[in-house]
């Protein structure tokens, strides 16, 4: 009888993922999905737009008080966003 190497299905998944060149694109959308959780549902009524550039987070806010403090916030957005997702996805959030 011979041994095979058996590895768990989340590790041979993970490997495929960065194989394929998807991993990314899968952290950057749940990344995104993740913007009402973290910011919450009041924030995310305000919010049309949002999409990843250069690991900059674009977030258009419809309520110009609400935008000014988003941006001052946006340090700790950025901090709790990628602890979401559990990896360094964005390095900076652009509120506009």
């Amino acid at each position: 009888m011979f041994r095979r190497d058996v590895k768990p299905l989340g590790e041979i998944l993970l490997k495929l993922l960065r194989d394929e060149g998807l991993e990314t694109p899968l952290q950057q959308k749940r990344l995104i999905d993740a913007w009402e959780t973290v910011a919450g549902p009041m924030v995310a009524s305000y919010t049309t737009e949002r999409f990843i550039k250069n690991q900059t987070l674009f977030v258009k806010i419809t309520n110009p008080a609400l935008r000014h403090d988003l941006s001052m916030m946006r340090t700790q957005l950025m901090r709790r966003l990628n602890e979401q997702v559990g990896a360094l996805i964005i390095t900076d959030i652009k509120v506009y």
